[in-house]
């Protein structure tokens, strides 16, 4: 299988990601100092803007959940708009390193029955799996507000003491919140990227609804990991419970529509065996892309992979939003 080098597959997301560095860069001075509001325009960045490539990671796995590592590009066809799209590379490598935004609930329900003990044991898992070159960046949000409290490093030691350090209070915003992270995480160095989100309830404190935080992901280039952080023992939302019934499946949907994969934890193990899924999926992922057309307008438009193999599953993102994408002219 030919695989494109580690330098080239960077050069591919930064150039996708240049219109959007000056916003980030703005952003990230401001928090520097003091808290950005997570509904700060100059702190908001989409990389579902017009982009002038499409990297699209997906996972494939057997009926049984299980990574499958031996696809060959040929037997790989991805469609947009249920055209079929030439594939300009096609890479897969477990060693590739991953950087990881990693958003901290700090809201002071997190503070109460072991919940902060819960998302430290879930960092510290997320650590102890680094790989050579993995890298992470740590921002905590409560009330409204959110602060970067450990750009992106390959000290994982350092993530940890300053998660240790936070002092839950306040609501929760994690809608507001997540909003402004496919932005943030464009500032990290390597291809691979993950946005992890620990939470231990539902958002009531974001200016944005369910439905315009579900409208401004549409098509992000970064899978989107929540784990909801429950007392071992409480019951999860039963279907009565509206409210906190609609968080989980914005969150699911979040989740699905970038390629990630929502996961909801109440004991040490199951949040263990979370995050080894999460970084299962990173490192088994297959890595394909191409450079839209100039035709057309900028929209959102689905992207599908096919894999020429009986009972294999595919997650992928939802789409990408921008021009037509090139054609082969097949069908």
């Amino acid at each position: 299988m030919k695989q494109i080098q580690p330098r080239l597959l960077s050069f591919f997301f930064a150039f996708f990601g240049i219109a959007l560095a000056t916003l980030v860069s703005f952003a990230e001075s401001r928090s520097a100092v003091a808290p950005v509001p997570a509904t700060d325009p100059d702190a908001t960045a989409s990389a579902s803007v017009s982009v002038g490539f499409v990297v699209v990671p997906f996972i494939a796995t057997d009926k049984k959940g299980r990574p499958i590592r031996d696809l060959d590009k040929k037997e790989v066809t991805l469609r947009v708009e249920g055209r079929r799209v030439p594939l300009e590379f096609f890479d897969h490598n477990e060693r590739s390193p991953v950087s990881f935004t990693i958003l901290l609930d700090g809201s002071g329900s997190m503070g109460i029955a072991g919940k902060k003990e819960g998302a430290m044991a879930a960092l510290a898992e997320l650590v102890k799996r680094k790989l050579p070159k993995d890298e992470f960046a740590l921002h905590v949000f409560a009330s409204g507000e959110i602060r970067e409290l450990v750009s992106f490093t390959e000290d994982g030691a350092s993530v940890l003491r300053a998660a240790e350090s936070v002092k839950p209070y306040g609501k929760t915003a994690f809608f507001d919140a997540l909003a402004v992270m496919p932005g943030k995480s464009l500032v990290g160095q390597n291809g691979s990227r993950a946005i992890v989100l620990l939470t231990d309830g539902f958002d009531n404190a974001s200016v944005l609804s369910a439905g315009q935080l579900a409208s401004l992901l549409e098509g992000i280039d970064v899978p989107v990991y929540p784990l909801g952080l429950w007392t071992e023992g409480e019951e999860t939302p039963a279907a009565s419970d509206k409210e906190a019934r609609v968080d989980l499946d914005i969150l699911e949907r979040i989740a699905k529509s970038s390629g990630g994969r929502l996961a909801v934890a109440d004991t040490v193990e199951k949040l263990t065996k979370a995050i080894g899924a999460i970084e299962r999926d990173l490192r088994t992922q297959y890595v394909t892309g191409f450079a839209p057309s100039s035709s057309g307008e900028e929209k959102f438009r689905r992207i599908k992979v096919e894999v020429d193999r009986s009972d294999v599953k595919v997650r992928v993102r939802a789409g990408y939003r921008g021009t037509a994408p090139p054609s082969n002219g097949n069908r």
